[in-house]
């Protein structure tokens, strides 16, 4: 018989709970309802039949030498605008984190958060555009524009880090004179560098599929060799090209998992 002390209580729902469950299905329900979807259309012999024509203009790929040298070069070019435009995330993002996280005033919070809010608000695309009227076309305009967005992600979990970290290490080093650069590099860094690291690689994972795509604004990369083949409908060639999109994530994504699983053992 278990011991009164060792029962767990029911789960209850509470009214706050039930209502926000309430306001959530009928959000769902209006969108269903305010949307004009025809999924009839949608799944018709004719729309079906459409998808295998265009489906089938893909095949086969382009396998011609020049070409496939061509979208090696591009893939390289997508591989470094992600991980260049991930590290200049980092960096910017752990100098935002250490105001964010309510280490210097009340004051350089707000604004930190507010820079941060901005800077993870804007889209990627919509942060390329900008860049290409700045930089111009090309791959720096891309790097820029993922360094953009990606800071306002990890320094806000950066900073979200920072403040969930066990105090004691820290306080003790402030009880002995430690200052404020002493504590972070030996207390706070340290215990908080592998969740770091970890969101680091996962956000790479999401800005080699992001990189892949602002080419279609002329950032550079596969995603505008994507957009040039497929305004031409040279389809053999896009084909080419989104088989290198999908080889590239999907040897990112392992790479970023195996590490991952390493870092947080």
């Amino acid at each position: 018989m278990t011991h009164p002390a060792y029962q767990h209580a029911q789960p209850v729902l509470r009214w706050q709970t039930a209502l926000v469950l309430l306001l959530l299905a009928a959000l769902i329900g209006a969108s269903f309802l305010s949307l004009d979807m025809h999924w009839a259309e949608l799944f018709s012999d004719q729309a079906l039949q459409s998808s295998r024509d265009f489906l089938a203009g893909f095949a086969p790929p382009d396998m011609q030498a020049g070409f496939l040298h061509k979208t090696a070069l591009a893939t390289l070019e997508t591989l470094a605008m992600s991980a260049l435009g991930t590290v200049l995330a980092a960096l910017a993002g752990m100098l935002l984190a250490l105001p964010a996280s309510k280490q210097y005033g009340a004051f350089l919070y707000h604004c930190s958060r507010l820079l941060l809010n901005l800077a993870r608000a804007i889209p990627e695309l919509v942060w390329a555009s900008i860049m290409l009227i700045a930089a111009g076309l090309g791959p720096f305009a891309g790097t820029i524009a993922l360094a953009a967005h990606t800071t306002g992600v990890l320094g806000r979990l950066f900073a979200e880090t920072l403040e969930n970290l066990p105090p004691e290490n820290a306080q003790t080093l402030k009880l002995n004179g430690a200052s404020r650069a002493q504590i972070f590099f030996y207390a706070s860094l340290p215990m908080g560098l592998p969740q770091m690291l970890s969101y680091t690689l996962y956000r790479w994972e999401n800005n080699i599929r992001a990189a892949a795509i602002l080419g279609v604004v002329g950032a550079g990369g596969l995603g505008q060799m994507l957009k040039y083949h497929l305004s031409l409908f040279q389809m053999h060639s896009a084909a080419t090209v989104i088989i290198a999109m999908l080889l590239l994530v999907a040897l990112v994504d392992a790479l970023s998992f195996a590490i991952r699983r390493r870092l947080t053992r």
